[in-house]
């Protein structure tokens, strides 16, 4: 099964780095860049996440009464 996935990453990766120079642009652009996107929002939801978990005290001490 490995194998099998290997080889097609394989020969992805080769077309890829034999594709024409703005197609490499376009497929970074449309795939790389919403997957990165995607991932910094994520680790920023997680970081708030225990940030506020770790974070002593209570929202009650702000001295403008914001939430």
């Amino acid at each position: 099964m490995f194998n099998g996935l290997a080889d097609w990453w394989d020969g992805v990766e080769l077309w890829l780095a034999q594709a024409w120079f703005p197609v490499q642009f376009v497929l970074v652009m449309v795939v790389v860049v919403p997957l990165c996107l995607a991932a910094a929002w994520v680790l920023d939801k997680l970081v708030g996440l225990f940030a506020r978990r770790l974070t002593p005290g209570s929202d009650d001490d702000r001295p403008d009464g914001s939430a």
